[in-house]
């Protein structure tokens, strides 16, 4: 009967997960389709912007070539105008002259024939019809200004839409996800020499598997990658997985995007966990910072109602002095508290807890003092830490020490011992946990200077711990534990960096 349920129940784990793939993959349809029809009507609308500029540059051109045909038979016209009409008055004048000299054949007197003769003479002389070029300035030959547009419009025939390059193919094998680095790489199915450029785009999901087009966070794209891989650097790992697709672009057009692709993107996040922080202590999600003036408006109430407390057991006393029967003692039943909750950290411990819990595994943050910071504590501790215990104190505290009031000192702290450590204060300090190993190293987060390793065994989930007095703190969270720590462990474990006064087994 129990295997046949256990064999059952995973059927029905398969059935729902199959399930989950169809629901996505049907929204990935219905996105597709609704895609489709939008990307259609934008094309549409581009073609018939292309066609229309078309026709207008073509209108342009009909209207600029007839404009210079016309200049030119305006020129023409002109021309052999100018040319008829001075002809005209030529041929006027010499005829007559002619006629003149017609009738200067008939004059008998041979001193008035002398006198016309010479009179005819001068004006042939000066007669605008010997003066004239006898050939015209313009021909009637308009052929220099005819057409073939026989290769333009095989060319319009031959219009085709633009050749997209096909997409690409992401290289799981080669892509690398590192100290908060994701390196992709992709190469082309066929190779293509007009590819101009490429466009990744990428988003966070707590998704493994294909992408969902319902609740995801919005494609960030990265545009004119000139290789096949592109490296992101900077990145804060807030979500389990990260989806990757790459699309190739020649001068033309861009082509469809690659398959997408999931990366696994595993860090350590977590915040600060304000409703159990000491009252001196101002606390927002990755920053706390000492507020010598953060609990005096709780202690005035807690005087207040002090005082409300002796009126009343004065009155009480005088009461019971006058003979009237003291009311009976009550009890004070207080409610029960949230589940998670603990008491708020008060007196000298000035500290503040993570929202998180260290389960298991190997996690890794960093932690940076404001500057002219006084006094601050970086470590780890149990859940049920006191809320009057001090880091570095208990046995069940891990921390290093760093005091800058009157006289600096940098110190490993545990079980109320100290080693000091001779080594400079960092600017900012990594903290590496391994639950499982019993480790937890501090480091100089830029150089990755080991700084001191503690090794124990823990016995129940960790906490990041931290206190802070006169100054604050900035945590940095969402970080994979770096190459270089990595790098070093082996190193470190056989190194010891722990004095064997600090060493100890966890309660």
């Amino acid at each position: 009967m129990d295997s046949q349920k256990g064999a059952l129940q995973r059927i029905i784990t398969t059935l729902a997960n199959k399930n989950e793939e169809l629901h996505s993959f049907i929204d990935t349809l219905s996105h597709s389709l609704t895609g489709l029809q939008i990307n259609s009507a934008q094309v549409v609308s581009g073609l018939e912007e292309e066609f229309d500029t078309l026709f207008s540059v073509l209108d342009e051109m009909r209207e600029s070539m007839t404009n210079t045909i016309k200049q030119e038979q305006a020129r023409k016209s002109h021309e052999l105008q100018n040319q008829l009409t001075q002809s005209t008055n030529a041929l006027e004048s010499s005829e007559e002259l002619l006629e003149f000299a017609n009738n200067a054949l008939d004059i008998k007197e041979e001193e008035e024939f002398a006198k016309a003769a010479k009179q005819i003479k001068d004006r042939v002389t000066m007669a605008p019809a010997f003066r004239l070029t006898m050939k015209p300035k313009a021909t009637d030959n308009m052929t220099h200004l005819m057409v073939d547009f026989s290769q333009e419009r095989q060319l319009v025939q031959n219009l085709k839409f633009l050749p997209v390059p096909r997409a690409p193919e992401i290289d799981i094998p080669d892509c690398l996800v590192a100290d908060n680095v994701i390196r992709v790489a992709w190469r082309m199915p066929v190779e293509d020499s007009k590819i101009d450029h490429y466009i990744l785009e990428y988003r966070k999901t707590n998704h493994e598997g294909l992408p969902r087009v319902k609740d995801e966070r919005c494609w960030e794209v990265v545009e004119n990658i000139k290789a096949t891989e592109y490296s992101l650097s900077g990145l804060k790992f807030d979500s389990k997985y990260m989806n990757f697709r790459v699309r190739a672009c020649n001068k033309a057009a861009a082509g469809d995007y690659s398959d997408p692709v999931t990366l696994e993107t595993r860090a350590f996040n977590f915040c600060l966990d304000s409703t159990s922080s000491h009252l001196n202590l101002k606390v927002e999600e990755r920053n706390v910072e000492w507020d010598p003036q953060g609990g005096k408006g709780l202690e005035s109430k807690v005087k207040g109602k002090e005082n409300k407390g002796s009126a009343h057991l004065t009155n009480l006393k005088n009461m019971s002095r006058s003979g009237t029967p003291s009311p009976k003692r009550t009890s004070t039943t207080r409610p029960p508290a949230v589940r998670g909750s603990r008491d708020r950290f008060t007196g000298e411990s000035y500290t503040v807890l993570a929202d998180t819990n260290i389960e298991s595994g190997q996690h890794y943050w960093e932690v940076k003092a404001l500057k002219d910071c006084k006094s601050y504590s970086v470590g780890v501790a149990y859940r049920n830490l006191g809320k009057f215990d001090q880091l570095g104190k208990t046995n069940t505290t891990w921390c290093i020490h760093i005091n800058n009031w009157l006289q600096t000192s940098f110190a490993a702290k545990h079980n109320n011992k100290a080693k000091s450590l001779e080594v400079p204060v960092p600017d900012r300090i990594g903290v590496y946990c391994d639950l499982d190993g019993g480790q937890l190293s501090f480091y100089n987060a830029e150089s990755k200077q080991l700084l001191h390793t503690f090794k124990t065994k823990f016995s129940q989930p960790v906490i990041p711990a931290f206190m802070v007095w006169c100054g604050g703190l900035t945590l940095s969270t969402g970080l994979q534990v770096p190459s270089a720590v990595r790098s070093f462990l082996k190193t470190e474990n056989g190194l010891g960096g722990s004095n064997s006064s600090l060493n100890s087994m966890a309660q």
